[in-house]
């Protein structure tokens, strides 16, 4: 857990992802189309993902931990929580908040 919330507070947006996950380059292209500089940590590359995807697994529950993200170091959730602040226009805000956009 402790690599997570390390990993996770070291930029504005993080993304644990894994390559194979079409939810995860879903919530990847909403960022990169509204101009988010993300740092993605792809699970199944990553030399200690198991472990990664295992802490994940308790914060959020199996079926939702991938994708996480994170927005100024704070957990917000998966694909979900993502698209629904998104149609509910809070996630700019949030963004902006957490230094992520400037728009």
């Amino acid at each position: 857990m402790e690599r997570v919330m390390s990993l996770a507070s070291k930029h504005a947006v993080v993304i644990f992802s894994k390559t194979s996950c079409c939810m995860c380059h879903t919530v990847q292209s909403l960022f990169y189309d509204l101009g988010v500089n993300i740092v993605i940590h792809e699970l199944d590359q990553e030399p200690r993902g198991r472990d990664i995807e295992g802490a994940l697994v308790q914060l959020l529950g199996p079926n939702t931990a991938i994708p996480t993200v994170f927005i100024g170091g704070m957990l917000i959730g998966s694909t979900e929580r993502i698209m629904s602040l998104h149609l509910g226009g809070d996630l700019i805000p949030l963004l902006r908040s957490a230094g992520a956009i400037w728009l």
